[in-house]
Formats: structure tokens, C-alpha cells, sequence
């Protein structure tokens, strides 16, 4: 089997900007890495507008995550055990904030704060996806008409 570089282009974000157009969650990743045992995990996500990422963090086992934003830019909401907020970052292709690398078990989420953001993620793999996230019990499902609301809510703290 021969291996290639993936090159990281414009027309790979337009691709996997369309496939965030059609999916209902307005967002969608490309993985680089070749299995969900692989690590480090490396991958793309491609986040819109509106899209909604349950508050959550890793800690079975504890894992760092790093966002750096390729294009547009985003917010990171950092939360206490009880849902208060203790901190936010603004993270911009332009700068001057280009990234963050976040520690293991800390709760959080990642909106979008222009129309189309393309960020770059890593983390330790493997994935699995029983214990991959601790989803935020104080925070609301996917899919809810508060999960909608939470982030104008979130989207306010940028302003």
C-alpha cells in the first residue's frame, strides 16, 4: 500500500462545506487520520452558523483537544461542573487569537461566529464512541428548540 500526503486545499473545505449545508446539524468533519484507532486524531471541521455542539468534555479517558480555525472564526464557551461560564475565547483564522489547546476533562463547546468556519482539531485517539464525550446533563439534546436557543445565547457573549 503506498502512502500519500492529504493536502489540505480550498476545494476540500468547499466540499465538506457542502455536506455541512445538507446536514441537519450544520456542521460536518473529514478525518485524516485512517481509523478511529489512529492517534493522534487529526481532522477538519467545517462548523456554519447556528450549529449547536452539546457542552461536553473528555475524560475516559482524559484527553486535550486543540482547535485551530483555517478560515472565518470561532467561539470556545469554557464551563464549571454547573454550567456557569468561565471562560470565552474568540479564535480567528486573521488573529490575533489563532487557536487553543484545551485541557483534559474541562467542559466546553465550539459555535461558529461567521457564516462558515473550517477548523483544524486534534486529539489522542482511539475513538470510541461509548466514552468519547461527556455530554453536559445541564445542558440541553441535540436537536431541541432550547439547544437552538442556548446558542444566540452563547452567541452574545462574542458581542
Amino acid at each position: 500500500m503506498k502512502i500519500e500526503p492529504q493536502l489540505i486545499t480550498t476545494a476540500l473545505f468547499e466540499r465538506i462545506a457542502g455536506q455541512a449545508e445538507q446536514s441537519p446539524r450544520r456542521r460536518m468533519n473529514h478525518n485524516f487520520h485512517a481509523s478511529a484507532e489512529e492517534s493522534p486524531h487529526r481532522m477538519l471541521n467545517v462548523l456554519l452558523r447556528g450549529t449547536y455542539v452539546r457542552p461536553h468534555r473528555h475524560v475516559t479517558p482524559p484527553k486535550t483537544e486543540a482547535f485551530l480555525p483555517l478560515t472565518g472564526s470561532v467561539g470556545i464557551v469554557v464551563f464549571n461542573d454547573d454550567g456557569g461560564v468561565t471562560g470565552v475565547y474568540r479564535l480567528d483564522a486573521e488573529g490575533p487569537v489563532r487557536g487553543i489547546d484545551l485541557p483534559a476533562g474541562i467542559w466546553h463547546t465550539v459555535l461558529a461566529l461567521t457564516e462558515q468556519s473550517v477548523c483544524y482539531e486534534v486529539k489522542p485517539g482511539p475513538w470510541v464512541p461509548a466514552s468519547d464525550k461527556d455530554f453536559a446533563a445541564w445542558a440541553p439534546s441535540e436537536g431541541t428548540p432550547e439547544a437552538a436557543g442556548i446558542v444566540g445565547a452563547w452567541e452574545k457573549l462574542f458581542l
